[in-house]
Order: structure tokens, then C-alpha cells, then sequence
């Protein structure tokens, strides 16, 4: 077995050997059936940041943001991601382990995936990922299914829809849950091989969501579209939940009929980093969805989106993407 084809169970504990990540797997499961553990799909990397006051590295990726932002949230999660063997890699892992989140990986033959983001005039982050970014590749091997099989809800994001083997593979994952589906569409220029070919591997996954994200910058980039022209088209597939993001702008969430929208929340403190706004706002939409069930109305949605609202502003409000709660909900 080659090094890319390598994956294993990492706990909060540390890594589990390869002859045992088969209990390991089924432990999850016994979690899983006890408490509701959301497994997320996609990406880990480093974001080095690039400004005036120099060079910084932060562990990032949005579907490790997702991850750790679930957990806390007091929601159970496992991180299903591509990460190098290298300093990095185990940068990556110790994160994890010091936020009580589980780790399915795929080795990379190519080193741990790194995007190097400066920030745009509007402030907004750009970035440049490294060769093993632009090669990402996770293998669905038993334990990455075994989580996914006994997982309360899947998220997907940052997943490379363009390689139609690599989709293929997870939708034969998803096959196999009764799980609440999240997909986050979050395709990235720089690492986005063929644009047709993700705009047909996430609409092809899209039927069996329950919920679809996607931000005006996905819109643009993917369809040459506005972001309410992409709202339409992804209800008229009938996805149950449609959350469509516009960066200053707030959000708006299309619920089988019903409607509402939120402006960015208003907290005390200047906006420090905007890059885990967006990852906090699905966190925080998924936690609602798995610890209450989908709301039933316009009050319960507006609720649920105003909550999101607040979780991302308090996000942006501190460099990186670590989810943060507004103070008066923070755990003492």
C-alpha cells in the first residue's frame, strides 16, 4: 500500500495502529449511536498569513474549521481529511487532539496541504495553495465509511468535486447513511481543475442534501451567476434547506417555502479576520439541525439564522478561523 493510499483513526488520545483502526471505527459507531457525532469531509491544511506585520501559521482547512467549530459547539465530530506525515501534518493533528475532535486521514505522498492568503483591499482573504492542496486526494476506505455509515449528520466541504473518481467514492460513502447531509460547495480558484466538472459532481450529490451552502463568491466563480440566481437553481433541484451567503451582506435561508434573512450581526470590537465566517455559519446551522431538528417556521428559522449571524461575527472578531461564540454564550 502506498503512502497516499495509507488512512487511519486518530482520537483525541493520538492514533490508533493500523491493525486496530477497525475497533477503532466501530467505537466511533458505538459513540455515534449515543450521542450524535457529525462527521465532516474535506480539507486541513496551514494558512500562513501574509501581511504588514509579517508571517503567521495558523491550522485551518474548512472542513477541519467545521470540525472543530461543531465540537465547540458541544456536538461530537470526526475530521475526514488529507494530511502529510510531516510538521504540519502533526501541527494538524495535535489541534485536533487539543479540541476533542477525531481524525480519519489520508496520508499525502506530497507533504500537508498549505494555502499561503493575503488580504484583498476589502480586506478578504486570497490565497495560493501549495502543490499537495492542488492534489488532494482522501481514499474512502472501512473506517472513513464505518464513520460516515454510523455519523448523525455528514458535512462536506472544500471537496474536490472536480475529480469524478475521488466524487464517485464519497457518494458511494453517503450510500450508505441515513445521516442528515450538509454540502458546502466552497471551491477555491486555486485549486479548482475544472469548473464544469464541480458544478456537475456537486449537483449530482445535491438531490440527497438536506442542506446546500454557498456564498456570492461561489456563484461568480462557478456559474457566472448572482448568488440569488444560484438560490433558485439549487431549490429547483429540491434541496430541502438552501443557505446562500453574501459576505457583508448576511445571509439568506430558503426552507421549502419559507424565506428569511440576516444582516451580519453587530458586536462590540472591530472585524479582525473574516476568512471563518462562513465555516461558523454552517457550523452553527448543522448544530441546530443535529442537537433540535430543522425548524418549522419563519420565527424558528430566523432564530437559527440570527444565531449563525451572531456566531460568525464573534468569529471575525479574532485572527484565524477558530469558531468563537458572542461573550455572553461563551463557556466560563
Amino acid at each position: 500500500m502506498s503512502a497516499g493510499d495509507a488512512a487511519g483513526v486518530e482520537s483525541a488520545a493520538g492514533p490508533v495502529s493500523a491493525a486496530g483502526a477497525g475497533d477503532a471505527a466501530g467505537s466511533a459507531g458505538e459513540r455515534g449511536r449515543r450521542q450524535p457525532r457529525v462527521v465532516v469531509v474535506g480539507d486541513a491544511l496551514i494558512d500562513e498569513l501574509r501581511d504588514e506585520q509579517g508571517i503567521r501559521e495558523i491550522v485551518g482547512g474548512a472542513a477541519l474549521n467545521v470540525a472543530v467549530g461543531l465540537r465547540r459547539l458541544g456536538v461530537p465530530a470526526t475530521l475526514i481529511a488529507m494530511v502529510g506525515d510531516d510538521p504540519a501534518g502533526a501541527r494538524i493533528r495535535a489541534h485536533l487532539r487539543d479540541h476533542d475532535v477525531e481524525l480519519i486521514a489520508t496520508i499525502s505522498p506530497l507533504g500537508t496541504s498549505r494555502a499561503v492568503s493575503t488580504r484583498d483591499a476589502g480586506g478578504e482573504p486570497v490565497y495560493v495553495f501549495n502543490a499537495a492542496a492542488q492534489a488532494r486526494r482522501i481514499h474512502f476506505a472501512d473506517p472513513a465509511r464505518d464513520a460516515i455509515a454510523d455519523a448523525a449528520a455528514v458535512v462536506i466541504s472544500c471537496f474536490p468535486f472536480d475529480d469524478g473518481p475521488q466524487t464517485a467514492e464519497l457518494a458511494e460513502a453517503l450510500a450508505e447513511t441515513a445521516a442528515i447531509i450538509a454540502i458546502d460547495a466552497n471551491p477555491r480558484a486555486g485549486m479548482l481543475h475544472d469548473r464544469a466538472g464541480f458544478v456537475a459532481g456537486f449537483e449530482a450529490l445535491a438531490p440527497d442534501a438536506a442542506l446546500l451552502k454557498v456564498g456570492d463568491d461561489d456563484a461568480e466563480l462557478l456559474y457566472g451567476a448572482t448568488i440569488d440566481q444560484l438560490r433558485q437553481r439549487l431549490i429547483a433541484l429540491g434541496t430541502p434547506v438552501v443557505v446562500a451567503t453574501r459576505g457583508a451582506g448576511g445571509a439568506t435561508i430558503d426552507a421549502e417555502g419559507i424565506t428569511v434573512s440576516a444582516p451580519i450581526s453587530q458586536l462590540p470590537g472591530p472585524i479582525i479576520d473574516t476568512m471563518g465566517a462562513g465555516d461558523a455559519t454552517l457550523s452553527s446551522l448543522v448544530a441546530e439541525l443535529v442537537l433540535h431538528g430543522a425548524p418549522s417556521d419563519h420565527a424558528g428559522w430566523r432564530a437559527a439564522l440570527g444565531g449563525a449571524m451572531d456566531i460568525a461575527a464573534a468569529t471575525c472578531r479574532a485572527e484565524g478561523a477558530l469558531l468563537r461564540q458572542p461573550v455572553a454564550r461563551e463557556a466560563p
